[in-house]
């Protein structure tokens, strides 16, 4: 009987490769639609428990926080959240066109794509973290309902410099009150935090967070409707 011949040189590596890459695609197809009843641990908060960095972080319900809150981040940080289905190719293609052009680039990462992102993926402006963005961003939006999407936003977003994470640690470290206390003043300038938190302090902001900040509650009054996916029975108390 003819033995079988062991695979070599490029098969040894590519091998365990493929292995590695199944792993890895298994993690968030298995995961996400455990995030429905089962509430997650980004991996930034991964990474600081592994590394002995604090976390703080309390899990509040969607119903437990400020309707302003929710109605700013969406007009802020993804206004189009509640029509698109977890990425805005729109937007998307705008930003690569940019990149083409070598001209700075912009973001485009929808409130689904961060969530995506922070669940399964690194930090940085890398263009291979950003395609794996897309097609993890669109399992996660058919999946989960925009409010889930937004309640694991809300508890897994960075929102300070000592490993605060979520809005109940962010409003506390900020305001020292709850998220379901927050006001359009408080809501908004945490708002301006989150692209920064490492830098931008809600409690003690500059002014140009302060101008950021009356721009958001300007816009989220008046075309707060856009948020309304993230509401009780899809209607926001603003």
């Amino acid at each position: 009987m003819a033995r079988r011949s062991k695979p070599k040189g490029i098969w040894r590596i590519l091998r365990p490769l493929g292995v590695l890459a199944a792993i890895l695609i298994a993690i968030p197809l298995l995961l996400t639609p455990l995030y429905l009843v089962i509430d997650p641990v980004s991996v930034p908060m991964l990474e600081r428990y592994v590394t002995g960095r604090p976390v703080v972080r309390e899990w509040r319900d969607i119903e437990d926080i400020s309707d302003r809150l929710k109605a700013a981040v969406v007009l802020s940080e993804d206004g189009q959240f509640c029509r698109h289905w977890g990425v805005d190719f729109g937007a998307l293609r705008d930003e690569a066109e940019r990149y083409m052009a070598g001209e700075e680039a912009r973001g485009a990462s929808t409130i689904t794509m961060q969530v995506a992102r922070n669940l399964f993926l690194w930090n940085g402006q890398i263009v291979v973290r950003k395609a794996l963005e897309v097609p993890l961003a669109l399992y996660v939006d058919l999946m989960l309902p925009k409010r889930r999407i937004m309640e694991i936003y809300l508890n897994i977003a960075e929102w300070g410099p000592e490993g605060q994470f979520g809005v109940a640690a962010g409003a506390e470290r900020a305001f020292g009150i709850e998220p379901q206390n927050l006001d359009w003043r408080t809501a908004t300038l945490l708002v301006t935090a989150l692209p920064n938190p490492m830098l931008r302090q809600p409690g003690r902001p500059s002014g140009g967070m302060l101008r950021i900040a009356g721009v958001v509650q300007n816009r989220a009054m008046e075309y707060g409707a856009r948020a309304s996916c993230v509401g009780e029975g899809g209607r926001l108390a603003l």
